[in-house]
């Protein structure tokens, strides 16, 4: 993410306006020259995942939900700290700017080096070099923002506060947010690096309340990849949505304009849990009890009395407290979620077992249609006795950015909107 452009010489704009001025300086080039970009949408592709190309940022929805899974995950939660929304609308535009200029593997601004030696960089500079490594970035506006700036109107029904599960210890540290960035992408730090950069723009008007880092996908929207295992072991999202689905993401995860409000359309819902997994005693666990509570086999990832991990699940044959029956669309009137969620480890607890488990993202078209009924079914799952849900949040996603001239919460925040 080199700036080797003509400009590199000048003094930073950034430096003569500030970031909450005018808006980005622009001129930043792509490391190694022109970077592939790859479409997103219903007939998102995995091409280019090993040669690090570029993910499209503009789209009729958002990048980062039906897009192929990354490896990598920085998941931040923000809190708003400023009272002014022309300088909240300013600073939208400023991260949108930004999004665009990393999504497609440029530094920000005027880049990390070569500007005014006075002032900071507009680049922190550590992609340097790096590619795009399909990096996107997703936006979701929290409950609590539409409490500010004068839009408590404009909170959509569907944008609940979630109720209090059975099983639920969570910290308030590690939940809630008036907005939220999701950054994924196959190098940690080009994720890193992107959360850092729109935090530090953001700098005087958030802060970030929480964040998580995640690895090894736990969900596949490519069912023709091998489908990933959770750090139990087991096979997990078997039945999740393909970004190749057109006809399920019209029903279950993308906003319809008749679901209300206008604003939203294009758009989802995310739920976010951060879930602690009992490694431990999951670990001292026989291997007989660990695929009756999953209703799954281990190796092969089969249904119970079935020969092949895709193949239809006899819900009946299962116990009726196993995972997969109890969470199966059939036992929830249909209720189906697109799953990304990810793999953590956290150091350890301070009693030495490990901080890990699984940070749970899910995006629907309805929170209350969708995980609400899951969860709620849930509660008799004996795998509740190895997990806790230690964090949660969730945020209405705005629909994608449509060109050059629009930014992340236009819809909603646009005067006229």
């Amino acid at each position: 993410m080199t700036d080797d452009s003509a400009e590199a010489a000048a003094p930073s704009r950034r430096a003569l306006i500030g970031w909450g001025g005018a808006g980005l300086a622009l001129g930043a080039v792509a490391a190694g020259g022109t970077v592939a970009m790859t479409n997103v949408g219903d007939d998102a592709d995995p091409a280019g995942a090993s040669t690090g190309a570029a993910i499209a940022f503009h789209g009729t929805h958002q990048a980062g939900i039906s897009t192929p899974v990354q490896d990598r995950l920085h998941f931040a939660a923000f809190d708003v700290t400023t009272d002014d929304r022309a300088a909240f609308v300013q600073m939208l535009k400023d991260w949108t700017e930004a999004a665009r200029q990393l999504t497609a593997g440029h530094a920000v601004g005027e880049g990390a080096y070569g500007g005014l030696p006075e002032a900071p960089p507009d680049d922190t500079g550590e992609a340097l070099g790096l590619k795009p490594s399909r990096l996107t970035l997703t936006i979701g506006f929290g409950p609590s923002l539409f409490e500010r700036f004068g839009l408590k109107d404009k909170r959509p029904e569907a944008l609940i506060d979630l109720p209090k599960f059975a099983g639920d210890n969570l910290d308030r540290n590690r939940s809630g947010g008036d907005l939220c960035i999701q950054a994924c992408a196959d190098d940690p730090q080009v994720a890193v690096h992107a959360i850092r950069n729109l935090a530090r723009i953001g700098f005087g008007k958030v802060v970030i309340r929480w964040s998580q880092l995640g690895f090894g996908k736990t969900s596949s929207t490519t069912p023709d990849a091998q489908t990933p295992r959770n750090l139990m072991g087991f096979k997990d999202g078997t039945r999740n949505i393909a970004g190749t689905e057109t006809d399920r993401l019209e029903k279950f995860v993308w906003v319809d304009r008749k679901d209300g409000p206008d604003w939203m359309a294009g758009g989802s819902y995310l739920v976010a849990r951060r879930i602690r997994m009992h490694i431990e005693t999951w670990d001292r666990t026989s291997l007989q009890e660990q695929e009756d509570i999953f209703g799954r086999d281990k190796g092969e990832g089969a249904p119970v009395g079935k020969a092949k991990e895709r193949d239809e699940p006899f819900l009946k044959a299962m116990l009726p407290d196993a995972h997969v029956r109890l969470a199966h669309p059939d036992s929830n009137h249909g209720a189906t979620i697109l799953r990304r969620g990810y793999s953590f480890t956290d150091g350890t607890d301070g009693l030495g077992r490990l901080d890990a488990g699984l940070f749970f993202l899910a995006y629907q078209r309805d929170v209350r249609k969708g995980f609400v009924q899951i969860q709620r079914n849930l509660a008799t799952d004996t795998l509740n006795e190895y997990i806790q849900h230690v964090g949660s949040a969730v945020f209405a996603v705005p629909p994608g950015v449509r060109g050059k001239d629009d930014w992340w919460g236009s819809t909603l925040l646009t005067e006229e909107a």
